[in-house]
């Protein structure tokens, strides 16, 4: 399988990943993240898509594994987000 593409929203967010294994370019291998309008609001303004490595990727997931597997509960000082 050579090229591979997903995508998934939420309601403030959109994240896709788009990879071609037998391409060595620039760029073809990339995960993006991208803000979404707001419910309701009438022009699409203050959106802004960030864009990263397969490799970023992967640094980002081990990161957030880390820091999201963390007992929150022992922490009386957390905040929802």
């Amino acid at each position: 399988m050579s090229n591979y593409y997903n995508e998934k929203s939420t309601k403030r967010f959109s994240f896709g990943v788009s990879r071609n294994t037998t391409s060595h370019q620039a760029g073809a291998n990339v995960v993006t993240i991208g803000t979404r309008p707001a419910d309701g609001q009438q022009y699409s303004t203050g959106t802004t898509q960030i864009q990263m490595t397969v490799k970023e990727a992967r640094a980002l997931q081990s990161f957030l594994n880390e820091s999201l597997s963390v007992d929150m509960s022992a922490d009386s000082a957390s905040t929802d987000v």
